[in-house]
């Protein structure tokens, strides 16, 4: 029976890819062990990397806060919306600027590139006042409303996405269009019935970054709503828990990692089709 040998390169490779996932993992693993300790291990001195007492103590307290659950569903509502115009918008996007030749498309493209390098800190008290400002002529989508997030994610969301899937769009020959249309089929039709279910590993992909975005953010959350606890997202709610001189730091680590779940959950659903969608983003 043979034996296979590794090279000593690739078992060099494996222990180092190793290491690093175990140091990325590291601080997901303390934040949930820190949920489950009870409130004395968590203020020792000398914490460990352990617990043999588990609680669910740090849970109960998230969940008896007052208005969790909509603050959950306020941060359910803006990342679903986000996903869905992201996927729709960026992907009509996509196939105009590769399908279609028009003045400006160039320059289009390189304002795509120039929009995701401008930090957002930098961006966010000008959007406040525009925020504001449109406002007073859509309510639905001005300061302290959840439609003022949808608006700014999405904003931060499209450039990327669209980037992305015009690699996907630009893979699938023309000839699948030409002969598609001599079969009588419309552009209409090839478009959202060959050419969207050909281009579906990037699309996942794209709404996996948007969906990520924006239920994990706390900028733009703390920054336009500000008045309107109802309107207040996930995110904020771990504030409560935060205070000068006592913080509840299991309250923290447990809220914490209630917010990771749906992000699990949404990974392993889409996960074959990521990897997909990523290496077909590298391809383009």
């Amino acid at each position: 029976m043979a034996v296979k040998v590794r090279r000593p390169a690739r078992l060099v490779a494996e222990i180092v890819t190793v290491v690093i996932a175990g140091i990325v993992a590291f601080p997901l693993y303390w934040m949930v062990l820190s949920a489950f300790k009870p409130a004395g291990e968590i203020q020792s001195a000398h914490p460990k990397p352990w617990t043999f007492a588990p609680s669910l103590d740090s849970f109960q307290r998230v969940l008896t806060v007052s208005g969790f659950g909509r603050y959950f569903l306020n941060s359910l509502v803006v990342a679903v919306v986000v996903v869905l115009l992201s996927l729709v918008l960026s992907f009509l996007s996509a196939v105009a600027l590769t399908r279609f030749r028009f003045r400006g498309r160039g320059v289009l493209l390189v304002m795509l590139l120039v929009a995701q390098m401008v930090p957002v800190e930098a961006l966010t008290i000008p959007l406040f006042f525009l925020m504001r400002s449109v406002g007073g002529t859509v309510p639905a989508f001005g300061l302290n409303e959840l439609g003022s997030l949808v608006l700014v994610h999405l904003a931060f969301s499209l450039p990327f996405a669209i980037w992305m899937l015009r690699g996907f769009v630009a893979a699938v020959p023309a000839e699948l269009e030409e002969a598609a249309t001599l079969d009588g089929a419309s552009r209409m039709r090839f478009t959202w019935q060959i050419l969207f279910p050909l281009v579906a590993p990037g699309l996942v992909a794209v709404s996996v970054l948007a969906f990520i975005h924006a239920w994990n953010d706390f900028l733009f959350a703390k920054t336009f709503i500000i008045s309107k606890t109802e309107n207040q997202t996930l995110p904020q709610a771990i504030l409560v828990f935060f205070k000068p001189e006592d913080t509840d730091w299991g309250a923290v680590m447990a809220s914490s990692t209630l917010m990771t779940i749906p992000v699990l959950v949404f990974f392993v659903l889409v996960q074959r089709r990521l990897v997909g969608g990523t290496a077909g983003a590298v391809k383009g």
